[in-house]
């Protein structure tokens, strides 16, 4: 009997842990209380002073090059710059990420320009501007105006059979503004891949179907006009 007092003591005493303890609640407190992303981001178009907006500048011709930017914007804030179409040069690859940096500092146009490439860097300049200008209409626009250009739709071309191959246009608009051009159909050649970028480009600046043949992919450029006039009539 007095053999068996030790073995209850240290039975009891073994169990004294597994009493005290408590599984913690930090972890599943941290993780519950992680925050969601933002749904802000997400929004897009003429959302006034809190939406996302991007705008993309006309496309301007240097001596050097193209140049022509793409520019996100929240609200007035200018949170990201993307070279659409740059000179192929290496003071210019050298030049971008420093304009582009300077530009998330200053919030504006009113930039250095960098030291080896002076064409590209007021051309940027200038095209940024260009997008700051838009972004600034498109805040100050009336509520039921922004609603209205806020209305996306995505319009396909007549799908067109070439001796080069099927073209088709597919074409976005944000109210009468064509945003953006995808290409459904295109032959597989590598001047029509060549000349896409060009055709798209031109139709942004140009918001029409009026644009210039590429040299070198005449049946392509033709084919795709004919199609982008039928999504912009479609559109209505």
């Amino acid at each position: 009997m007095k053999r068996a007092i030790p073995v209850v003591v240290l039975s009891i005493a073994g169990l004294v842990p597994v009493w005290l303890y408590q599984p913690s609640a930090d972890s599943s407190t941290v993780q519950a209380t992680t925050p969601a992303p933002s749904s802000s981001s997400s929004s897009s178009g003429a959302s006034g002073a809190s939406g996302t907006n991007v705008v993309t500048s006309s496309t301007i011709d240097t001596e050097k090059g193209l140049v022509q930017l793409q520019v996100t914007f929240d609200g007035t804030k200018i949170t990201t710059v993307k070279m659409l179409q740059q000179p192929d040069h290496p003071q210019t690859e050298a030049a971008v990420p420093k304009l582009v940096a300077e530009t998330l500092e200053a919030q504006s146009a009113d930039i250095d320009t960098v030291s080896g490439a002076t064409i590209t860097s007021e051309a940027y300049k200038k095209s940024l501007q260009a997008t700051i200008d838009d972004n600034a209409k498109t805040a100050s626009a009336p509520p039921s105006a922004s609603a209205s250009e806020a209305s996306s739709r995505t319009v396909d071309g007549s799908a067109l059979s070439t001796e080069k191959g099927p073209v088709q246009v597919q074409a976005t608009f944000v109210g009468t503004k064509i945003t953006a051009v995808r290409m459904l159909q295109q032959p597989n050649h590598p001047q029509t891949e060549a000349a896409v970028p060009k055709l798209v480009a031109e139709t942004l600046e140009a918001q029409s179907a009026d644009i210039d043949t590429v040299s070198g992919a005449t049946i392509t450029s033709d084919a795709y006009k004919e199609s982008l006039q039928a999504a912009i009539d479609a559109k209505g």
